[in-house]
């Protein structure tokens, strides 16, 4: 097997131990067994390619069409011609396939079922980094930037994980990295001619010593060995090392799990999938619960606040977590004279049902449950720890039934100047038309709590919003923005826009997410479906603490205190008018204007709950599937246009060996391509003197660099025409005086393009086109010279023919 071969099975190898780290987030792997064959199609055509061979560019083309055929083999065949050749039909199912596969990546917790989709992406992910690091480490014989597109995959795989993709795939997508750096070393020094001190590298089954072969490794191999060792090592032990870091590749998402002091609870965004499962057509039940409780309608089961706006998305700060305490912190901000009911609540969730954070009813008091749980004390949240999740658990929760009253929130002092400083944080990104939204909204409150109010009933009622789970999801500061022009969202949107622009008035707010009370049952148990899911906003109000509002129209229940009917805009010391009360809770979920007749609320709720994801999405709801693919477009995009740079910069030290070259003719061909890329094209009429003379002036070199051209013009005439030239110790520091000479003359624009688009690169395309020509002739030629040696064979003596 050749270096080139030995090195593209490295190089296929590599990228398949770099793709191991996606095995943990689908169920089952055999879609890795039809990648690896794939893969393995498309090197082998690569291999024969370069044994023709062909130009470089050419070669990856032929490797491109090579897996586009076998992609569609595989996945449109019954739309394509021929079952290989990909038509309009075949390309619209691909499409199709991608959008499927997107939006199951969303929809589905890990491991996810290899729907056709999902299984699309990976075969035709794993086959595209398969490809730019073979063009990389074999093609262009550069192992080393083959790095990148391996990282990329191995942290898209890291990104979705639950808990990272584990040091165990870390240390298979290194290995293939540095079998494969190896690799290439080991091709490079057997350029030199053949290495002594070491067994025959052709028994080793890759060319690689230390891989198979018998005997002691050479030298060279066993200090790469050591360094990569050292390197892995590091890797490692460091992250794990530093605290500031958390965990590393080794520590657990949820936090570390010692001690009262514990570790962190890191930003992950619980938002995942929102969207997607949300227009699910099936409610499957998520938890169900009995409660103590005679009015569900406040029994909001929370699951996490949302209380960082970085102007990207809402998510969850990076907060301390300790062991659940037996009696849990008296939430803050709550005064002894507002309404605390005490609330036992015994809940049961699903076997399919599994994320890091508990449903509670907030606040919860106390919470009796086994398992792996940390207490994150800001938020009240109970997180898993150490791969814990909801599957299949029971647990018992004390809470309070916080009912403040209209009064109380009015005459509100206000809140610590730490809290308000931390929970009215606004990014600067915030466009301008949500604080002057905000303030034309609230412009006749007096209090915050009047504010607070308005803000919600000009979102439910007054504001000309309506309830659409089809609009484009997003939290950021621009969803944000477009939701307030279009009035069109769900559940997310309502909670954001308010909490942002509650905060734009000094109002301390975040976002909640979990689920409404659900659907009374005949035996007394009340279910939670995935459909009963939910967002709201959370305010501060000094004495009752974070307090619950409901903008989203006809979507859960508005609270007491936030009726529209407690008007309270002029004169917040005027008594509270009694509000009015339905005489029973309802068991079914109310009648939604917006919806068709004969459905109900229910059959649409406004969220979905996060999956077992760790992942949050982007700014409107992109996927990390679809972020992973533009960024490997955006790579090759980026590839294509520094092609010229690349190839020069190659060319030009080959030429020069490095600057330490002695071949006069490749040093001329390089100073002649150095004067074309800054703007002085050769003229094949003219003598090496004359070459030198019209460089020099037109250039317009110093003394110095114009005497280095007419030394390498006189080198090249006796290096041509001499019968015995004189050797020239060093041609290469000439060109590069001439070089520098020329850079040091040229405009900005003209140094720019020399460097990132240089005009000989034109000699690439001409290579390309003399090759791709050759090629042909020798094709068409082929069969005719074959007839003739075997007619020339028949009339030799003792031939078929004598």
């Amino acid at each position: 097997m050749s270096g080139r071969a030995r090195l593209a099975v490295c190089a296929a190898v590599a990228t398949l131990c770099a793709s191991c780290a996606l095995l943990p987030l689908v169920d089952p792997f055999t879609w890795m067994i039809q990648a690896a064959a794939l893969l393995a199609l498309v090197t082998g055509v690569g291999a024969a390619a370069r044994r023709v061979p062909l130009a470089r560019p050419l070669t990856i083309v032929v490797q491109a069409a090579v897996g586009v055929l076998l992609l569609t083999l595989l996945f449109a065949r019954d739309q394509a011609i021929a079952w290989v050749l990909p038509g309009p039909d075949a390309v619209a199912e691909v499409v199709r396939l991608v959008e499927s596969g997107v939006r199951d990546v969303g929809r589905y917790a890990i491991p996810a079922p290899v729907t056709p989709g999902i299984r699309l992406l990976l075969v035709g992910g794993v086959l595209l980094i398969g490809l730019v690091v073979d063009a990389l480490a074999v093609t262009y014989r550069s192992a080393a930037p083959a790095g990148l597109p391996l990282l990329a995959l191995y942290s898209v795989a890291a990104g979705l994980a639950q808990d990272g993709a584990g040091w165990l795939w870390f240390l298979i997508a290194a290995g293939g990295y540095l079998l494969l750096l190896l690799a290439e070393g080991r091709d490079r020094l057997s350029q030199w001619g053949r290495v002594f001190g070491g067994p025959d590298p052709a028994r080793s089954p890759l060319g690689v010593p230390g891989f198979g072969a018998g005997g002691p490794a050479l030298a060279p191999v066993r200090t790469g060995r050591r360094i990569g060792a050292l390197v892995l090592g590091i890797a490692l032990v460091v992250p794990a090392a530093l605290p500031s870091l958390g965990g590393g590749l080794l520590g657990p998402s949820g936090g570390d799990g010692s001690g009262d002091k514990g570790g962190t609870i890191s930003a992950v965004n619980p938002l995942v999938s929102l969207q997607n499962s949300l227009n699910q057509p099936e409610d499957k039940e998520v938890l169900n619960y009995r409660t103590t409780a005679s009015d569900t309608r406040d029994m909001y089961l929370r699951i996490v606040a949302l209380d960082q706006f970085d102007g990207t998305a809402w998510k969850p700060s990076e907060r301390k977590v300790m062991d659940v305490p037996d009696e849990l912190p008296r939430p803050p901000g709550l005064a002894d004279d507002v309404d605390a009911t005490r609330v036992n609540t015994s809940i049961s969730t699903a076997e399919w049902y599994g994320q890091n954070w508990l449903p509670l009813p907030y606040p919860a008091s106390r919470v009796d449950i086994s398992g792996q749980w940390r207490f994150e004390p800001e938020g009240r949240t109970l997180v898993g720890d150490r791969g814990q999740t909801t599957r299949g658990v029971q647990y018992q929760v004390e809470s309070l039934r916080v009912r403040p009253t209209a009064q109380q929130l009015a005459t509100a002092p206000p809140p610590p100047a730490k809290l308000r400083q931390e929970f009215t944080k606004v990014p600067a990104s915030l466009p301008d038309v949500v604080r002057t939204t905000a303030r034309q909204v609230t412009r006749d409150a007096v209090s915050p709590y009047d504010k607070a109010v308005k803000l919600q009933d000009w979102f439910a009622l007054d504001g000309g919003f309506s309830y659409n789970t089809e609009v484009r999801a997003g939290s950021g500061s621009e969803a944000i923005a477009r939701f307030l022009k279009q009035k069109e969202g769900f559940c997310v949107h309502f909670a954001f826009s308010m909490a942002a622009m509650a905060r734009t008035l000094g109002i301390p707010s975040r976002v909640a997410v979990g689920f409404t009370p659900g659907t009374r049952q005949p035996d007394g148990t009340t279910s939670v479906g995935l459909k009963d899911a939910h967002a709201w906003p959370e305010l501060y109000f000094e004495g009752a603490g974070w307090t619950r509002f409901e903008p989203t129209p006809s979507r859960g229940s508005v609270p007491d205190y936030a009726l529209p009917d407690n008007p309270r805009d002029n004169d917040p010391a005027a008594p509270a008018p009694e509000t009015s009360r339905p005489a029973a809770p309802s068991d079914r979920p109310s009648a939604d204007p917006t919806c068709a007749p004969g459905t109900q609320q229910g059959a649409t709720d406004c969220a979905a709950l996060p999956a077992e994801s760790g992942g949050g999405p982007s700014d409107d709801g992109t996927s990390p599937w679809t972020v992973a693919i533009l960024t490997v477009a955006g790579l090759l995009v980026l590839l294509l246009l520094a092609t010229p740079l690349l190839w020069r910069t190659r060319m030009r030290a080959r030429r020069l060996g490095g600057g330490t070259g002695n071949d006069v003719l490749a040093a001329w061909s390089e100073l002649i391509d150095t004067g074309w890329d800054f703007g002085i094209p050769p003229d094949s009429a003219l003598t090496p003197r004359g070459t030198a003379a019209r460089l020099a002036r037109v250039g317009a070199l110093e003394p110095e660099a114009a005497d280095a051209a007419h030394r390498m013009a006189a080198a090249v005439e006796e290096s041509l025409y001499a019968p015995r030239p004189r050797p020239v110790p060093a041609p290469a520091a000439d060109v590069q005086l001439v070089r520098a000479g020329l850079h040091a003359r040229a405009s900005r624009a003209q140094r720019l393009r020399a460097r990132f688009v240089p005009r000989s690169a034109a000699r690439l395309l001409w290579s390309l086109t003399a090759r791709w020509t050759a090629f042909r002739l020798r094709c068409t030629t082929s069969r005719p010279a074959t007839a003739s040696r075997r007619a020339a064979a028949a009339l030799r003596p003792g031939g078929r023919g004598a």
